[in-house]
């Protein structure tokens, strides 16, 4: 077998051998969102995700290097994945108040991204190497732009108007979800007046009204006054 040949074979063993490490990577990662739907965030184990991937668990971490890589990695993930279901309930007719209800719904019904962007930079960014870091802020700078074209396109907003909606809207999101962390109340006999205390702090109508503000307001900045209209 002459040098071309060799070299030939060599080249076609390092594909298939760097397909088969990406395909056993996304397994783990399909693994690691099952166990972690099942289980959460705080009761989330390397070790019980080995067991389910099939594999030691050291080879864990020759996919990545910390728990909060891999779930920095589930988040970029279901990031994607929320962006394009949003994307998926635009219309040109858009108000601002179905935005924002097609955002909280899609947010909460994906049931990794939430509970992952509430903890990103409390938690897991402050545990990943610089450089993993700098590339999934990258990642989401593309999806920003991604959702800011679409929301511009369909709230009729120019684009640093959408893109600073899309911004404030992650903001807003974290902290409307904080309003629901309080003990269940459910089936819990309570005078009115503290039953509409608590409806008042629900998240999705405090998350709505707020977006619908600052989009008109957002929008209302982009207005020229009609003293601007003809200076």
């Amino acid at each position: 077998m002459d040098t071309n040949v060799n070299s030939v074979v060599a080249i076609n063993r390092r594909a298939r051998s760097a397909e088969q490490k990406a395909q056993r990577r996304q397994a783990v990662l399909e693994a690691a969102e099952t166990h972690f739907l099942e289980v959460g965030y705080e009761a989330f184990s390397m070790t019980q995700l080995a067991k389910k991937s099939g594999v030691v668990k050291g080879t864990l971490y020759l996919y990545f290097k910390t728990r909060e890589e891999l779930f920095l990695t589930l988040y970029e993930q279901s990031l994607i994945r929320w962006s394009q279901v949003f994307i998926g309930y635009f219309s040109d007719s858009m108000t601002s108040e179905t935005y924002a209800r097609a955002l909280y719904n899609t947010a909460v019904a994906d049931g990794t991204f939430l509970p992952l962007l509430i903890r990103l930079e409390h938690v897991i960014e402050h545990n990943v190497a610089i450089p993993r870091l700098i590339e999934s802020k990258r990642v989401f700078i593309r999806q920003v732009e991604v959702v800011a074209d679409a929301t511009s396109t369909s709230l009729k907003l120019s684009k640093a108007q959408a893109r600073e909606v899309v911004k404030t809207m992650g903001v807003l999101l974290i902290g409307a979800m904080g309003a629901d962390q309080g003990p269940s109340l459910v089936n819990e006999e309570l005078p009115d007046d503290v039953q509409d205390l608590i409806a008042s702090f629900a998240s999705e109508p405090l998350f709505v009204r707020n977006v619908v503000r600052i989009i008109e307001g957002i929008r209302a900045e982009g207005t020229p006054t009609s003293s601007q209209k003809f200076s």
